[in-house]
């Protein structure tokens, strides 16, 4: 009987200690759950905070790669020759034509003039010898005067004609840079040069610019 009353005081011993020692493992494993879920809201907000980083990392890297492959692109270039643009167009040669016509009764008259003046040296040469020395020197004079003047009449049909020349051609270079902005982007032309000392049949446009100003 005293073997049986301490078996069950012990058992009841051991159902007292149970509680306490499940309060125990339940408080141990509360707080491991709550540990682990700690760490888990901390390797989340790591992981958050990490990424738009890394997007911005790789957004640069894309960037930097494609100025990379930018810069490595070889660039296409072009060249014009202005000055046969300026020769071998039609609107140029209209424009030369318009302008001589223009001048051709200035420079018939200031021709006129010129023979006739070249007509009163030959006579002046013949009369030279014979004459006293006071009409020599005057119809010297004379001579030299008209001399000046029709150097000067051929100084300003000279610079006039230049003036309505350069007037004319500033539209054809317009119209001429309008066709080689056309042609530059319609095939993709980085640059486009003017005046070399060699150029390549693979880089002169000017043919093109040529047919794109006859055709406005």
């Amino acid at each position: 009987m005293i073997e049986v009353r301490r078996s069950q005081t012990i058992a009841h011993s051991d159902a007292c200690a149970s509680p306490s020692a499940t309060t125990d493992a339940t408080a141990g494993g509360s707080m491991g759950v709550s540990l682990v879920r700690r760490m888990a809201f901390v390797t989340v907000l790591a992981s958050a905070v990490a990424m738009p980083t890394a997007m911005a990392q790789s957004q640069a890297g894309e960037a930097s790669d494609a100025a990379t492959t930018a810069a490595q692109a070889p660039m296409k270039i072009g060249f014009v020759n202005t000055q046969r643009i300026l020769q071998d167009s039609e609107p140029a040669k209209k424009a030369q034509a318009m302008i001589e016509e223009e001048f051709n009764q200035r420079n018939e008259r200031l021709q006129k003039d010129i023979a006739a003046f070249r007509e009163k040296v030959q006579q002046f040469e013949k009369d030279a010898p014979v004459l006293a020395e006071s009409d020599r020197s005057r119809r010297q004079r004379e001579l030299g005067n008209l001399d000046a003047d029709l150097q000067r009449k051929q100084r300003e049909i000279q610079e006039d004609f230049n003036r309505r020349r350069n007037e004319e051609f500033a539209i054809i270079i317009e119209q001429a840079n309008a066709a080689i902005m056309k042609i530059a982007e319609d095939e993709d032309y980085d640059r486009v040069l003017q005046d070399a000392v060699t150029v390549s049949d693979r880089v002169y446009i000017t043919d093109k610019v040529i047919t794109v100003l006859e055709s406005q």
